[in-house]
C-alpha cells in the first residue's frame, strides 16, 4: 500500500497574529523552522520517504528546506502550485476578526477558508476545492503501490483532502479550524481506496 504524509507548513508570524495568508509570501518564525526540523528528525527515525511534493508558496518551500536539513536521504522537492492555499486576493493580511466584522453572516467560530465572499483577485470556495481535488486525483494516479510521499502544504488543503477520503461533508470539513502547524495527516492508498490513518498528528515533542 502507498502512503501520503500530508504536512502543514511550520508556524509563520501571520499564523501567530491571526492574519489571513492566502498566497502571501510569509516566512516561518524561529518556532516554525524548529517545527520543520523536528518533523525531519521524526521522518529519519520513522519513515522512508520516496517523494517530496510541496506547494510553491514561500512558507511551504521553507518548511520543506528545513525538513530536508534534519532528515536523512529526503529527495529534492517537486514544487507544484496546485497545492497552494486558497487565494484571498485583497483580503490577504487582514486579521480574521476584521473579516468577520465585514461579513456578519459568517460564523466567527468557523474557519476563514469557508468564507463565501470572493474578494477581488481571490478564489471562490468552489474553485479552491476543485483545484485541490484535481491535484489529489493527479497525485493518486502517479503514486506507486509501495511509495511514501511527503506533501508539504496548507491547512485549507488538508481539510479538503480530509473530506475527499472520509465520509465527512466538504462543508463541515472546511469550516473546521486547520490542523496544527507542521502536524502530519497520514493517508493510505490501497488501489482505488483511500483511508485516513492519522489526522493532525505530532508524535514527537517540540
Amino acid at each position: 500500500m502507498a502512503t501520503v504524509l500530508v504536512a502543514r507548513h511550520g508556524e509563520t508570524h501571520w499564523n501567530r497574529e491571526g492574519r489571513v495568508q492566502g498566497w502571501a509570501p510569509t516566512r516561518l518564525t524561529d518556532r516554525g523552522r524548529e517545527q520543520a526540523r523536528t518533523l525531519g528528525s521524526w521522518l529519519t527515525d520513522e519513515r522512508a520517504v520516496d517523494r517530496l511534493v510541496t506547494s510553491d508558496l514561500r512558507r511551504t518551500r521553507e518548511t520543506a528546506e528545513h525538513v530536508r536539513e534534519a532528515a536523512t536521504g529526503l529527495p529534492d522537492p517537486t514544487v507544484d502550485s496546485a497545492w497552494r492555499e486558497r487565494g484571498f486576493g485583497v483580503y490577504q493580511g487582514f486579521l480574521a476578526e476584521t473579516l468577520f466584522e465585514r461579513h456578519p453572516g459568517h460564523d466567527p467560530e468557523e474557519s476563514v477558508s469557508s468564507l463565501d465572499a470572493t474578494p477581488e483577485d481571490a478564489e471562490s470556495v468552489a474553485a479552491f476545492c476543485d483545484r485541490v481535488e484535481s491535484a489529489w486525483a493527479d497525485l493518486r494516479a502517479t503514486v506507486g503501490p509501495d511509495e511514501t510521499v511527503l506533501l508539504v502544504t496548507h491547512g485549507g488543503v488538508v481539510k479538503v483532502l480530509l473530506a475527499a477520503v472520509t465520509d465527512r461533508s466538504l462543508e463541515a470539513t472546511i469550516t473546521a479550524h486547520s490542523p496544527p502547524n507542521c502536524s502530519v495527516t497520514e493517508l493510505r492508498l490501497d488501489g482505488s481506496v483511500a483511508e485516513l490513518v492519522a489526522e493532525g498528528a505530532r508524535p514527537w515533542r517540540e
